[in-house]
């Protein structure tokens, strides 16, 4: 496996807990997103970036500062996974809205994304991460769903392990 680190921006710890579960199956670090630099990016070929839903679908407030450094970094060849953190019962129509604008905000940089799932066993009823009819990466909901969250990291890794 290349040089792979795992990325997360949390305001209560959820998104910490299953970055920090996530880098632990992959034997990699975890690393929040205020800590972010260029330097990191270009280290490492991997980048496993996840992120909690705040508001109206909007990334967790971190993640603007780590998007510029995304933005401004060279992603040519890096392969990259999202996974997103939401509410699919009280914001059913939002769901997992920030890995959405994290995907949109570094989809032409000439990275390679991989990990998308399919929105089947998924309730909710909107969601800005759903492109061409798949989640562009694993969304958990750790409140209402918790009891579905290791499966579906396990099944995901299982995925993309391979492209790693």
């Amino acid at each position: 496996m290349n040089s792979t680190i795992v990325i997360y921006g949390s305001s209560t710890g959820t998104c910490e807990a299953i970055a920090e579960k996530i880098a632990s199956k992959l034997g990699c670090e975890a690393l929040n997103v205020q800590d972010l630099s260029a330097e990191t990016v270009a280290a490492n070929q991997n980048l496993i970036l996840g992120t909690s839903t705040w508001g109206a679908g909007e990334l967790q407030d971190d993640w603007y500062d780590g998007l510029k450094t995304l933005q401004g970094a060279d992603l040519s060849g890096k392969t990259i996974a999202i996974f997103g953190c939401g509410d699919c019962s009280t914001y059913s129509d939002t769901f997992v809205g920030g890995m959405g604008e994290l995907y949109n905000g570094i989809k032409d940089s000439g990275a390679n994304f991989i990990g998308s799932v399919e929105t089947d066993g998924y309730t909710f009823d909107d969601s800005e991460a759903v492109i061409d009819g798949k989640f562009i990466g694993l969304p958990l909901d750790d409140i209402n769903e918790d009891d579905q969250t290791d499966t579906r990291i396990d099944a995901w890794l299982a995925a993309i392990t391979t492209s790693l």
